[in-house]
Parts: C-alpha cells; sequence; structure tokens
C-alpha cells in the first residue's frame, strides 16, 4: 500500500519532467531559388534564436509544443508547432516561399513641373533624406554581402593546416567564376541604379531611344570607360548630360536619326 501511495505521489512529478525534456532540434530551410542563408530561426515560446548558415541548416533548443518561427526578408514568415513526431526527428527540412510584395497604384500629381528634368531638379524643394547614416546610426555603412560575395567567402576559406577549400576551388576555375560573376553585378546593379533616377518615359521622349532598345542603350553606357566615373559623381544633372550626350552617339551609330 506505501508502495502504491508513493507511485501516486511521484507519478505526476515524472510525467512533468519527460513533458518538459529539452533538445537539441536540427535541421534545414530550403526554398526554390536556394539563397537561404541567414534566416532567423526563433523559439517563440523560451525566446531564444538562431539563424542558418550558407547552406541554411540551423540547430536550436526545443522542447514539444514549442513554436518555432523562420522568418527572412525574402520568404514569408513559417509558423510550426514542435509536435512530438518532430521533437523526435534529427533533420528537420522547412521549406518557405518567396515573399511578393504588391505595390498599391501610384498617382502622380504635377507640382508646376515644366518636363525638363535638368530645370526641375534646380527648382524642387526637396526635404533632407533621413537614413541611418545621416542619423550616425551604428553599422550605418555597413553593407550586407550579396549571395555571390557569400559564395566566394566560402570557396576562398577554408581551415586546418593546409585548407584544402580554396586550392580545390582554385583548381576547378569556381574562385574565377565567383570573382567574375561579382563583377558583372556589380556593373549591373551600377546600371540599374542609373535607370531608376529617371522615368522610363523620358529615355523615350527626351533621348529618342526607342522603349525596345533601352536595354540595348544602357549595355551601349556600361561599356563606355567614362560611365562609371560619371555615375560615381551622384549628380543626377551630370549623369544625364552624359546620357544626353552617349545617346546622340548610339542614335547615329544605329541610324535611328
Amino acid at each position: 500500500m506505501r508502495s502504491k501511495f508513493l507511485l501516486c505521489l511521484f507519478f505526476p512529478v515524472l510525467v512533468l519532467a519527460q513533458s518538459r525534456e529539452t533538445k537539441n532540434l536540427e535541421g534545414r530551410v530550403t526554398s526554390k531559388d536556394g539563397d537561404v542563408a541567414a534566416t532567423h530561426v526563433l523559439n517563440v515560446t523560451t525566446q531564444r534564436a538562431g539563424i542558418t548558415d550558407l547552406n541554411g541548416y540551423f540547430s536550436i533548443q526545443v522542447r514539444e509544443n514549442d513554436t518555432l518561427v523562420f522568418s527572412a526578408v525574402q520568404f514569408k514568415k513559417k509558423q510550426i508547432v514542435v509536435t512530438p513526431s518532430i521533437f523526435k526527428s534529427t533533420n528537420l527540412v522547412v521549406p518557405l516561399e518567396e515573399a511578393l510584395e504588391e505595390l498599391d497604384e501610384v498617382v502622380v500629381t504635377p507640382y508646376n513641373l515644366s518636363g525638363d528634368i535638368t530645370k526641375d531638379l534646380q527648382t524642387l524643394d526637396i526635404e533632407p533624406v533621413v537614413t541611418a547614416s545621416t542619423l550616425d546610426l551604428p553599422n550605418a555603412y555597413v553593407r550586407l554581402p550579396t549571395k555571390a560575395e557569400r559564395e566566394l567567402f566560402e570557396a576562398t576559406t577554408g581551415a586546418g593546416i593546409i585548407p584544402l577549400n580554396p586550392i580545390l576551388n582554385g583548381i576547378s576555375g569556381r574562385t574565377k567564376m565567383l570573382k567574375q560573376r561579382i563583377a558583372r553585378n556589380n556593373l549591373y546593379s551600377r546600371t540599374e541604379r542609373v535607370r531608376e533616377f529617371y522615368a522610363d518615359s523620358l529615355y523615350q521622349t527626351e533621348l529618342k531611344i526607342p522603349q525596345e532598345r533601352t536595354d540595348d542603350f544602357f549595355y551601349f553606357c556600361e561599356v563606355d570607360s567614362l560611365f562609371q566615373k560619371v555615375v560615381d559623381t551622384h549628380d543626377l544633372i551630370q549623369i544625364w548630360e552624359y546620357l544626353e550626350k552617349r545617346s546622340l552617339v548610339y542614335r547615329k551609330n544605329n541610324e535611328l536619326d
């Protein structure tokens, strides 16, 4: 009788202890494009957090019935509950969906604009731009590496007395390929920034470049040695004047006049 009493007394404690058992849950985040590095993994129940590595792998302390939230800028948030089967798993796979955000319709109201961008830029009253750098916030100038830059870092680093990773990637040509990809991406990003400075219609109405030839025109500008120097000035008037001069040469070379 006494043994039964003790068993009844301690049984709830044993059940509670088992239900609060913790483990290090390991898994991998996946996506269609494969860019899953630096995805945040948060256990909202225990307020523990982690982050995925370059290949999407993560590790975090969990208990049964804990709630995990996976989030990144490029993905929709995903929330899962640690069920008994998930708790027992040795390698949890978490697929994420790409976050596609549609912007509302934008209505542009004219404010006595002439249509001549070189004149309007001088007359517009533009308020100071508030950014992390203008506010002198910590790490304001820290730039997050791109996917290609992260891959290059992985390809050129390694552990051990003689790191094999850089050697193998150098022999296979992967390191050279990644460097070329980064250079190409940087040039493409610079060109895209320039295109966003002005309305698309200006290239047709002011520069007389047909819409279907806009991409070709900017490639024509890219290969010019002065393009990068002019863009790096960040002077919108000087950049526009450069585009006007190049458009004259482009139209002449392609017999568009």
